[in-house]
């Protein structure tokens, strides 16, 4: 089974009230019965949802994969 994922990111410093836009505008897009049906028919599973679930699923991903680094020993330099 392989895993990935998409996201957007916004540069630090950003105002959140144009995080919240982008945010809206992305899940309502996400949303969009034929965009969906596009992304479902190649296997994508669109998941709107909001800056800080992103944040969380960023933090528990580099703690995974810190995880999977120490267990096969590879050094990033």
């Amino acid at each position: 089974m392989s895993f990935q994922w998409y996201g957007r990111l916004a540069p630090a410093g950003t105002p959140k009230a144009v995080v919240a836009t982008l945010n809206r505008e992305i899940n309502k897009a996400l949303a969009a019965p034929d965009l969906k049906e596009r992304f479902v028919a190649q296997t994508f599973d669109p998941t709107p949802g909001t800056p800080e679930e992103f944040l969380k699923f960023l933090q528990t991903e580099d703690v995974r994969w810190r995880d999977v680094q120490k267990q096969v020993n590879v050094r990033l330099d």
